[in-house]
């Protein structure tokens, strides 16, 4: 399983996101591939924000590693799974890709977490560090989600 995980700028959501995925996959003995990105070019070759590396390094993950990159159309080649972790971004996906969108590889993250409801998560970049802890959070019960849902799912290659 290859899994993209893309918000903005990839150095706040996606980062963690990736982080907390790659962390649960591996305690669940899964041989998954977990990655994010951004779907602007602001922060392209940085690390992820100082407090979203704070939240996760006290939960017991280093993110401080990760480099931000661009989303990129042919993502859609590379990935089974690309979430989105809001609806803005899912609109700028959509508009990258192009040709190459595929819906059915394509969701907002947190519909796993709950189905049909198409929230978003929110962004910690204009607020101060309880609300990185918030989406710590929501992010982590919705990989759990995720692992739950796919643990057994192989993929085709």
């Amino acid at each position: 399983m290859k899994i993209l995980m893309v918000c903005l700028g990839n150095i706040c959501r996606s980062p963690l996101a990736e982080g907390i995925l790659k962390h649960r996959a591996k305690e669940a003995g899964l041989d998954w591939v977990v990655d994010s990105a951004g779907t602007n070019g602001y922060h392209v070759g940085e690390a992820p924000h100082r407090l979203s590396q704070k939240v996760a390094k006290l939960n017991g993950i280093d993110i401080c590693d990760q480099r931000a990159r661009r989303f990129v159309k042919e993502d859609f080649d590379r990935y089974d799974k690309i979430y989105a972790m809001a609806d803005d971004v899912l609109d700028e996906i959509k508009w990258i890709a192009k040709e190459k969108y595929n819906p059915a590889k394509v969701d907002l993250f947190l519909n796993e977490l709950h189905p049909g409801k198409n929230k978003s998560v929110p962004d910690p970049w204009y607020g101060t560090e309880p609300g990185y802890h918030e989406v710590y959070k929501l992010i982590d019960e919705t990989c759990d989600a995720i692992i739950s849902k796919y643990a057994n799912v192989q993929i085709e290659k």
